[in-house]
């Protein structure tokens, strides 16, 4: 299995954009949180990495998203299940590997997610997710023009893969961003900088 710091050096290798950076560690820290709150705690650190590595190809290989990680990372002789995982969140989008584990599915569902709810955070007067509320994200959700990039669609069809009414994934995910958030900020300052 891979360290989370040779995850970390494999996804600096092919992301640089402090942007996409920052999205990996909410999408690590995320799932990190999400595997100890559903009874995975066990498997948090596999977890995490999942969420690390889960866009590993998109900045330099966008039309190949899902497709060239998979073979990047068997190029580096890496786990089958972790290929699986990261790619299942292209499912329909980009690959037709269908999420089935829970893991898959939580990835599948607070990937774009955890994109809005950051997108909602930057306009509130304390740029955090501290103070953030299910009904703002919900009102944001249904603005189609903002954070536009965000597919709607997937974070539904996520919520419905998992079981969960729209409302508990914001809730979940919001409480899981919030765990992690002064962490983010420490490490993106120092790549940002």
């Amino acid at each position: 299995m891979i360290t989370r710091e040779e995850a970390w050096n494999l996804l600096t290798e092919y992301n640089k954009d402090p942007f996409h950076l920052r999205h990996a560690l909410t999408v690590e820290g995320a799932m990190r949180h999400f595997a100890r709150t559903l009874g995975y705690g066990e498997e948090e650190e596999f977890w995490g990495i999942v969420g690390l590595l889960h866009d590993l190809d998109f900045e330099q290989f966008p039309d190949q998203h899902c497709t060239k990680s998979q073979e990047i990372m068997r190029e580096r002789g890496l786990d089958e299940r972790l290929i699986r995982a990261t790619a299942s969140h292209g499912y329909g989008i980009t690959v037709d590997i269908k999420p089935e584990h829970e893991m898959e599915k939580v990835l599948f569902a607070c990937d774009e997610l955890t994109g809005l709810i950051g997108a909602c955070a930057l306009v509130r007067p304390s740029k955090s997710v501290q103070d953030m509320e299910v009904k703002s994200v919900k009102k944001k959700f249904k603005q189609p023009s903002f954070a536009a990039g965000c597919h709607r669609e997937v974070i539904s069809q996520g919520a419905e893969m998992l079981g969960w009414t729209l409302e508990d994934l914001i809730a979940k995910t919001i409480e899981a961003m919030r765990v992690d958030e002064a962490k983010i900020n420490e490490e993106c300052a120092k790549f940002a900088g």
